[in-house]
């Protein structure tokens, strides 16, 4: 992903700010706005006469013409990132929607949506609400310690009970 960089231009000039994609993902930065004849927009066709204008996909757009094409969210917000695959521009949960991959808990076997956060122990994934211990579904916090055993997650007073029986190995995260 690129870095919001931020060229200041001088006073009395105007502000451009720039969509640098790379392929894609673009992030807005700052730019000194060329003086002269006036941008048409890609969204809507007119003069751009704003003094803040957008410029993505080698194109001129006003702030309130570039939107995601599902959410019509506004892309142009500073630190903001668009997305664009098949001549579709779009939020970056649209884009994880329709082309991000999905995959299965480990706790569940339920499907997790590419746009949705998870937690991670080693290879497992794991819904938020999943992510407890197997046995006796306390939620961890952060901080706490947790084990994984045989995929199963185990805080730490159910994975001591397990090693005093000596049903577990160690392998603590």
């Amino acid at each position: 992903m690129l870095e919001p960089r931020t060229d200041r231009p001088g006073k009395d000039s105007s502000f451009l700010r720039t969509m640098v994609l790379d392929k894609e993902e673009g992030v807005p930065m700052l730019s000194v706005q060329p003086k002269g004849k006036q941008k048409g927009c890609a969204g809507c066709n007119r003069k751009i006469k704003d003094r803040y204008l957008l410029k993505a996909l080698d194109k001129y757009w006003h702030e309130d013409c570039l939107k995601c094409a599902c959410c019509d969210c506004r892309l142009g917000e500073v630190g903001s990132t668009l997305y664009t695959k098949a001549n579709l521009i779009l939020c970056r949960r649209d884009y994880l929607r329709l082309f991000g991959t999905t995959g299965n808990c480990a706790a569940c076997s339920k499907l997790i949506p590419a746009f949705e956060m998870v937690m991670r122990a080693r290879d497992n994934v794991y819904h938020l609400d999943c992510f407890a211990c197997q046995l006796c579904n306390q939620r961890f916090c952060v901080g706490d310690k947790f084990f994984l055993k045989n995929n199963m997650i185990l805080c730490q007073m159910d994975y001591e009970e397990g090693q005093l029986n000596g049903s577990f190995e160690t392998q603590v995260q």
